[in-house]
Order: structure tokens, then sequence, then C-alpha cells
């Protein structure tokens, strides 16, 4: 019979962690699996627990004090997990619960060895190992110690640094409970760790083996170094050997000792490779049953291995699902679209409807499937070439996976087509009235999409949805917006690459596409400095929005939806100078109010959704400019363009074939005058038409609500697309898989999205390969030419922007939504970006001397440091 407070290990199964905890039920499915020996044991339930945390309502007051603390406030946090502590230690075994323990020892040997081991219900699962938070104690002998000890695993739950792990991420104390494991002791020759997959790079047919003499204890707590085993195909490829100097034993009477090893032995490996080869088959086995990648913990007894835990691993970046066997490369979309976070599901399932490739999802990531350009050696060079010129470190990483030749397997190249359909599109001259011709196309079919969706609701909008996708490909795809952007690129590339060779010039075309007339997203930048005018000569209306920004900073930027969007808007309309300041505010948001940072996921809150966004860089530009600043840069930088071409041409004339050289470079500059411009708005009328979509998928989930389909409308960001539109058909909705969906999500911000990703698994973001960079200088591309030296501000959100002149923005990526803080800074360093994205367009349309993909910049560059931006040379030094 099954008791409520003690369960035999044989008698848990996977599916139990809520009874038996992480750990437990772990064990309780490994010793179900043929071939694998586990130490038998009993698990002292959660019900267990719960009874004991009963005993102490004082514990609740201390968790609601808990829950309200910082996660940073590190002292708190001490003081009150201690409390708990030693309340819960302080609490008596109840007498049936203890005599049901004693029964359950009593069947393997009361005066046997046990191995007491936490088992917290929020451990080892898929979205976050919990590895290490709660305690374990190793060789407890007797009934006494045994009950002490499981007392101690039960406090253990509120160690700091347990406590610290569920706040980051996002876990509720009260929904977590401890069970106790109670585990037979094992004496091993050897223990340590086996990963299935690689945990550095990620690739899962590679498994690595640490081992050390004794118990695993000297590993875990850094005593020993281990020796490294990396097995591929069943195969020993790789070995380390350390020297292992001490060992951790049991003593016969209970407890653990640190020992010296012979010297003879430090040096001899703590596995043959034969046992190295077997341990992992027996991983493959676990990963098998488990369905994913482990983390696992054996010891070597008499030659044989035990297993005793198996857990996922949490850091892996997951892969796409190929639906084959074949070896596939994968490249990112986000480094691409300058937006690196996880999106929601809706959002990505929505990225993937209306873009013009195909796309795989992998965790929160999209991913566009290069092997076949890869595969065949013409398309490869071109694809190449074009990733190089945007970033160079995703050109690396693919090179890196091309030269294991056993990888991407050749393909012969296609026979030469024919003319496309239409014949070749007409050779563009440098008319901007090809441009305006575009803008308009664009612009009359937002305006009609906005009139035809007004009427649709319930299954009928999906339908239209779906059409309104096809109209959003054919004008993304539209051939002659296609062929003025690659003539813009292509002009700018031209331009570097020939005044460089024939004038020694690095980057030239960086000063001669300053103000460069039509671009969208360096307008909306000087747009802001415009509302900023209107604002600046009335003090209530700053101070108000001073008072906005302040309670927004409190608050963590969570402020309630009234002050967030019309209440904010409303307050401004009561003070002096406040209607114009809002009409102000309203212009720009009907012009702008689409955009967001991370704008390609659609769910993310738009700024006419939360316009307080805006207050800080608004604050900034009242505080930090003149009146008609907006006028005078871009002035100004027009004037420098036109100098800066009057001086290359003059130059090139005075060279031998001058006149010749110096027609073409006029030609070329006159097209990237023209065309450049333009490469920024296709994406503003990709997010226009995401502003229409949002909102009427808004409305609908507004409708979900009202029926009690939903309880809240933004769950519908965690269903993709179809799953939607079949709940509005239905009238249902899975309430398990959008919880499911959300716990996802909050797992996916401690993962870092690779620029490459194999099928294999692993994580590719490639290296700069150059030995022009001074020692200790942090390597990037150059995409906006000039030196500037100032004040490091890191900034991540960009409603958290406070810049003084001068300062030089460090942040991940800048999509056009950061164009705004642009205007107010000195210079630019990003972790991605490439020389073609919006973050290096506007930084050179503004002139500021820019570094992007600057690798973990945001780390290694701290906020409030000094920093010298080598934009020219694209690198960047951290100052004394």
């Amino acid at each position: 019979m099954i008791e409520p407070y003690v369960w035999d290990l044989h008698e848990v199964d996977g599916t139990q962690v809520a009874l038996v905890g992480g750990k437990g039920a772990s064990l309780g499915r490994l010793a179900r699996i043929d071939g694998i020996r586990v130490p038998g044991g009993f698990c002292v339930t959660t019900d267990a627990f719960r009874r004991i945390m009963a005993e102490a309502p004082s514990i609740d007051d201390r968790l609601d004090r808990l829950s309200r603390v910082d996660p940073d406030d590190r002292e708190a946090i001490r003081t009150l997990s201690a409390q708990i502590r030693r309340t819960v230690e302080g609490i008596a075994v109840p007498d049936d619960l203890a005599a049901a323990i004693t029964r359950a020892l009593a069947r393997s040997g009361e005066q046997a060895a046990y191995a007491v081991r936490s088992s917290a219900t929020a451990e080892d699962l898929p979205t976050a190992s919990f590895a290490g938070q709660q305690d374990t104690y190793l060789n407890v002998v007797g009934p006494a110690e045994i009950l002490r000890h499981v007392s101690r695993c039960w406090a253990s739950l509120f160690t700091e640094r347990a406590v610290t792990y569920r706040r980051r991420n996002g876990i509720d104390h009260r929904t977590v409970h401890m069970a106790v494991v109670v585990q037979q002791m094992v004496f091993p020759q050897a223990a340590g760790i086996l990963f299935t997959a690689d945990p550095v790079t990620g690739n899962r047919k590679t498994a690595t083996v640490d081992a050390g003499f004794g118990l695993g204890e000297a590993m875990v707590s850094g005593l020993v170094n281990p020796d490294v085993f990396t097995v591929r195909d069943g195969e020993v490829t790789a070995r380390t050997i350390a020297a292992k100097q001490r060992a951790v034993h049991a003593l016969p009477a209970g407890g653990t000792q640190e020992v010296a090893i012979d010297a003879q032995r430090q040096e001899e490996p703590a596995l043959t490779d034969a046992q190295v080869v077997r341990l992992v088959q027996l991983g493959r086995r676990i990963e098998a049953d488990f369905g994913r990648p482990q983390d696992i913990e054996w010891c070597l007894v008499d030659d044989g291995f035990r297993i005793v835990q198996s857990r996922p691993i949490t850091t892996l970046f997951p892969v796409p699902e190929a639906g084959d066997q074949e070896n596939h490369v994968y490249v990112s979309v986000g480094h691409q679209q300058m937006m690196t976070d996880p999106m929601k599901p809706l959002g990505l399932s929505m990225w993937q409807l209306t873009a013009m490739a195909p796309m795989q999802v992998a965790g929160g990531w999209l991913f566009v499937d290069a092997t076949r350009r890869l595969a065949s050696p013409a398309s490869r060079a071109a694809l190449l070439d074009l990733m190089g010129r945007g970033d160079p470190l995703v050109r690396d990483a693919l090179e890196t996976v091309l030269d294991r030749d056993d990888f991407v397997l050749p393909l012969p190249d296609a026979a030469p087509g024919g003319p496309p359909a239409g014949g070749a599109p007409a050779p563009l001259g440098t008319d901007p009235a090809v441009v305006a011709e575009l803008v308009e196309r664009s612009r009359l079919s937002v305006a009609a999409l906005e009139r035809d969706i007004r009427t649709k609701t319930g299954p009928a909008l999906f339908d239209f949805l779906l059409e309104a996708f096809e109209e959003h490909r054919r004008v993304l795809g539209d051939p002659l917006s296609m062929q003025v952007i690659m003539a813009g690129m292509e002009a700018t590339w031209w331009l570097n690459d020939k005044l460089q060779e024939w004038l020694g010039e690095k980057n030239a075309a960086d000063t001669l596409t300053l103000s460069a007339p039509g671009n969208i997203t360096s307008e909306m930048g000087l747009a802001l400095l415009d509302v900023a005018d209107v604002i600046r000569p009335w003090p209530e209306v700053v101070a108000f929005l001073q008072s906005v920004q302040d309670e927004s900073v409190q608050g963590g930027g969570a402020l309630g939806e009234d002050v967030q969007g019309e209440g904010f808007l409303d307050g401004l309309a009561k003070l002096a100078g406040g209607t114009e300041a809002r009409d102000a505010v309203e212009a720009y948001l009907d012009r702008y109010g689409m955009r967001c940072v991370g704008e390609i996921d659609i769910t993310r809150p738009r700024w006419h959704e939360r316009p307080t966004t805006l207050v800080p860089v608004i604050l900034d530009n009242v505080r930090l400019f003149e009146p008609g600043a907006a006028g005078r840069r871009f002035e100004q930088g027009r004037q420098k363009a036109e100098a800066k071409a009057r001086d290359v041409l003059s130059r090139l004339r005075a060279l031998p074939d001058g006149d010749r050289k110096a027609d073409e470079a006029e030609r070329m500059i006159d097209r990237v005058r023209t065309f450049i411009g333009y490469r920024e708005y296709p994406k503003y009328g990709i997010i226009s038409r995401y502003s229409v979509y949002k909102q009427a998928l808004m409305e609908e989930a507004g409708r979900l609500v009202q029926a009690g389909v939903l309880p809240e409308r933004e769950d519908i960001f965690y269903l993709t697309f179809q799953e939607l539109h079949a709940t509005v058909r239905s009238q249902q909705a899975d309430h398990r898989l959008v919880r499911q969906r959300k716990d996802a999500f909050r797992s996916y911000h401690a993962l870092t999205p690779p620029r490459v990703l194999t099928s294999d698994g692993e994580a590719v973001n490639g290296a700069y390969r150059r030995d022009d960079v001074p020692a200790g200088a942090l390597t990037g591309l150059p995409v906006s030419t000039g030196t500037v030296e100032g004040r490091a501000r890191v900034i991540l959100d960009m409603a958290q922007a406070d810049l003084e002149a001068g300062d030089i923005l460090v942040t991940t990526f800048t999509d056009p939504s950061w164009s705004p803080l642009f205007v107010g800074i000195a210079g630019l360093v990003t972790e991605v970006g490439g020389l073609m994205t919006h973050g290096a367009v506007i930084a050179r349309e503004y002139g500021l001397p820019a570094v992007v993909g600057v690798g973990q910049a945001t780390r290694l560059i701290r906020d409030g440091q000094r920093i010298r931006v080598h934009g020219t040379d694209g690198y960047v030094e951290v100052l004394p």
C-alpha cells in the first residue's frame, strides 16, 4: 500500500512532479528504463512539506514580504530567507510522519548509509533546472539523522540562492513545494557528469563526460578539475586528463571527508575509453526516453554505472524541426531584422505568414534555412557576399560550417534560367519620381487595408487577413521596390570600394549619404525635435512630463493603461500650453505611432498604445536642443554631403583618367542620394500594416474576453495565428497551452540566439579575423565613419533613456524605433547589426561614428565608462 507521506522510488513515475518534486519524478522514471540502474530509496512527498509549513503560520507573512522584495536587494532576501529556514528547521516532525519515514528505512536497513536529497516541484524542469539551488546531504546514517536532514532539505527551499533564482525566473514562492528523496548511498570508485549534448557549442551529436575519483562532490564543489572526454559516433574523439590531487570519500560513521590521492594515481584517467563509451550509450538511452538532451549524474561502482540524477540541459538553444534526418544550416532572422529578443507565438506566426521567404521557428526565434543555397557553388558565393556585406560575423559563421567538408554536401548548379517573366526591369535613372511613386503605392495599399478591415469580425476577419497577407507580400516583393533598394545599396558599396581604391579613403559614402532625402526613419527622429519645440515654452507641460517619467521609472515602466495611453494625453490638455503639446504628440503618433522597439513582433506595445515611451526622449530633446534644431541639423548634413561630393570629384579629376573616374563617381553619388533614403520605407510600410492587423486582432480578443473564452486580451499573443483563428471559430480556448507558452517564453530570455545554427544544435557566431585592432579593444564592424570619445550609456530599454550631450549609446540592437535617440547622442555601439541595417543607415544620415556587431558590448562596457568609438576602423576602446 502506498503511504500518503512516503512513496518508494519504484512506485514513482515521471508524471508525479507535484507529489515527489522534479528530482524524485526523474529518478522514478529513470528506474523504469531498461538497463538503467538507480540506487533504491523512497520519497517523502510534498504533502509532508505542506503539513510542516502549516505548523508555522508566521511563515505566510514572511513569504508575503519576500515576494515584494526587489530581486537585487540581497540583504533583505538573505535576512528573510534565513528567518524562514530557522523556523522550518525548528518544527518537530509529527510522530506519524516520523514513523512513516522510519518504516521505509527499516525496509532498506535502518543503519545503512543514505543520501538525503531535496526535490522541489520547480526543479529539473525543461525550462529551469534549479541545479544546486537546494541542498543535498551525503552518507547520512541512522533514523534520527535522517529525520534531521529531511527537515534541513525542507528548509533549503528558502536558501538565498534558491529564493533569488525563483524571483529571476518569475516563479512564485508559494507555488513551489519540497519533497525529499532518501536514497541508498553508493560508494563509487569514480563519479561525474555526462552531458548528452555539448553544453558549450550546443551540438546534440557530441557528448561530454566529466570524471573524477570518489564522490562527485569533489567536482561540484570545485575541489578538483575533472577529466573531460568528448564522444561522437561511439568514439572518444578528445580527452583531457587532469591532475586529480584530492577526492571526497564517505566516512564509516557518516559524513564525508577530503582525502589526498596517491601521487602515482593523480594523472591516471578516472575512466577508460571503453567505460566512457559505455556510459554515453546509457546516456543516449536516457535521452531517448526523456525526449531531450540530458545532464546526468553518474557513479561507477564495481565496473557498473549507477545513475543518480538526470535533468534537462536548459541552456541549449532549441533547434528547428526539419522533418527529415538531413543536415541543415539556419541563419537568424532576428540578426537581420535588428531584433534579437524572443518573440511570442502570434508574432512568430504573423511574420512567417507575411515574409517573402519560408522561415522555421526555434523556441522564440525565427531562422531561414540556407542549406540549399550553400550547397550550390554559384548561389553560395552570392549568399556569402550578401551576408558578408550585411554582417561579417554571419559570413564567417557560415564559412566555419562549410569548412567541415562533410556537413553541407555540394549540389550541381542549376541550368541557367531564361529571362524573368515580363522581361528584365527597365534600367533606373536617378529620377526621384520613381521613389515618390513607390511611396504612394504603399500609402494607398495601407489606406485600402484600413478601410476594408473595419467591417470584418469573427472567422470572416481571419479569412480577410489571409487575403491581406497576399497583398502584403505583393507590396513587399514589388520588383521596382527591390530594384530601388538594391540601387541605393550597390551605389554605396561602389563608392566605398572605388574611392578607397582611387583615393585611399575609407567609407567615403558615410559622409556622402548625410541627410539623404526621403528617409522615413531619420525624419522620424528629427520630427520629435519639432515636438520638443512645441513643448519647450510651457513649464507646466515640461513638469507634467517629468512627473510621468518619474512615475514610470519608480513603477518599473508598469504604469496603468490609463496613464500610459489616453490618460496621459488627456492630462496634457488640462495644462497651459497642453492643448498645443497634445496636438503635437498626436500628430507625431498619427505618422509614427505604429512603431516600437522590437516592432517585427506584432505583440509588442506600439507607441500609440503606450505614448509615455516617448516621454524620456522628448524631455531630453527639450533639455539638450535649441528651437529649430531639426531643420538646422538636416541642412548641416546636406551641406557636408555636398562639400564632400565636390571634394571627392575634384580630387578624382586630378588623377590619371580622372574625368572618367569623376563622371562615374558623380553618377553614383546622384544615385545614392536619390535612392538610399527609400531603403527605410518598406519596413515603415510593413509596420503600418502590422498596426492595422493588430488593432483588428485586439478587438477580436476583446470579444473573446467578453464571451468568457479568454481571461485576458493579451492571451492571444501566446497562440499562433492559426490557433487564434480556430479559437475564434470554436469559441473554445486551450488554457493549458497558453500557460505552457507563457512559461516557455519567460525561459527564452535566458538564451542568446546565435547568428547561425545547425541541425546538430551547434550555435555558431563567427569571429572577426583581423590583426589591425589594438590589444584590449572590442572589435566590431565599422558602419559610420569618424572617431568620438564620450560617456557610455548602456541602455536596454528606450523608455529608461536619460542622455546628456556627448553621450555614446551602447545597446544590444537598434531598430527604427530607436532613431529618436540618435539626434541626441555622439556615437553608437551595438551588439548586432550590419552595414545596411537600420541603425547603421541612420547613424550615417546623422553623421554619428558607429560600430556594430560588438559581441557582448552591453556586458563588457559598463554604464558611465568613457569609451572611444572608432567608426572608420571598427573598434571600441574602453578608456581608463
